[in-house]
């Protein structure tokens, strides 16, 4: 099996040799600059020790990186429309900004167009690019581990208060003496599916999503208002657990989590959530399935909204949850992960 150090000499020997071929295998993050490259951009070559490399481009931006203005990584071969070109200019120069279509009217572009046109040019919508580099600030302290949030804030970056208005918006406001303001921890974890955000307090963990997983701003948001919260980088006893338990986890050894976890929901929620975790590893089951298993046969689109709001992933693994077709249906990580899990669980068995 491939070390980490080994993958990375050879994305490194890959970036040196500028191949054309390489052009949407990875992406390369100078942690220097904080700029995001393609594999053949023009620019010198930094030190091994200063790249970060990314499977997509997204994910480079989750991390706080921007576009390279030479090789401008997030185009592809044909040119950029003017349309295309304003709008990036435009989340360049205010990376905070959370746009509505209303904004659109001000570049006088419409929002269908706006889609439409960065979609085909990115691969990722304007609103995907625009939250991706939003997020980015606020999980640049996260990922890093950083302490202390005001040090980094002050410097870095083309918008320290920019940075810090992302932050507060995302994170909640930093809290200094507030007596009545929860602190919660957050820890970045590098996964094999990719970046993932956990979010505990003193007890137990609270929150453990994917980075780029739709909505996340929105759950974030709904989980410093319930508790009263503020949510800073730091390090548990309970990320230290977690850790342990992920490694193992996606090296096949493991198939039950002892994490303790705190469920935030309605009661009804947390019986779904429960059940899920009942459900073994290397099995599936259907809505109807679990339904029945909570005693209420009926409900089950409301089991199917409940699952969908499972904030706790893998731990609750409402990914075992498929249609009654067979189908993988809707899962908040991807489709893709889904169908990873299920196949990597099935081979626990």
């Amino acid at each position: 099996m491939i070390t980490e150090q080994a993958k990375i000499d050879q994305l490194y020997d890959m970036l040196v040799q500028k191949d054309s071929s390489y052009e949407g295998v990875f992406y390369v993050g100078v942690k220097t600059t904080g700029i995001l490259c393609r594999p053949t951009c023009p620019a010198k070559k930094p030190n091994k020790e200063n790249c970060e490399f990314f499977q997509t481009a997204q994910e480079a931006l989750l991390a706080s990186y921007r576009p390279c203005k030479r090789c401008q990584p997030l185009n592809n071969p044909s040119k950029l429309s003017e349309e295309v070109k304003l709008l990036v200019q435009a989340i360049e120069a205010n990376p905070e900004r959370k746009w509505t279509d209303k904004d659109f009217d001000e570049l006088a572009i419409s929002a269908n167009t706006a889609r439409r046109q960065f979609k085909k040019q990115f691969g990722m919508t304007f609103i995907e690019y625009a939250r991706a580099r939003r997020l980015g600030f606020a999980f640049d302290h996260i990922r890093n581990g950083a302490p202390l949030i005001d040090a980094q804030l002050e410097g870095g970056y083309d918008s320290s208060n920019g940075f810090r208005d992302a932050f507060t918006r995302t994170m909640g406001t930093i809290p200094k003496k507030a007596k009545s303001l929860n602190k919660f921890v957050s820890k970045w974890i590098e996964t094999p599916l990719g970046s993932m955000i956990a979010v505990a307090n003193n007890d137990a963990l609270i929150l453990l999503e994917f980075v780029d997983r739709r909505g996340l701003e929105t759950e974030i948001e709904t989980l410093r208002k319930k508790w009263h919260a503020a949510i800073i980088p730091g390090e548990s006893p309970i990320f230290n657990q977690l850790s342990l338990e992920l490694e193992a986890y996606f090296k096949g050894d493991l198939a039950t989590f002892e994490t303790p976890i705190t469920y935030i929901g309605s009661e009804f929620q947390q019986t779904v959530w429960h059940a899920l975790q009942t459900i073994p590893a290397g099995t599936t089951n259907t809505y109807g399935q679990l339904a029945v298993k909570i005693g209420n046969p009926k409900a089950v689109r409301a089991v199917a909204r409940a699952n969908g709001a499972n904030q706790l992933s893998i731990l609750v693994p409402c990914h075992r949850i498929i249609g009654s077709n067979g189908d993988l249906t809707g899962y908040g990580g991807g489709l893709a992960r889904k169908e990873w899990l299920l196949k990597h669980e099935a081979g626990m068995i």
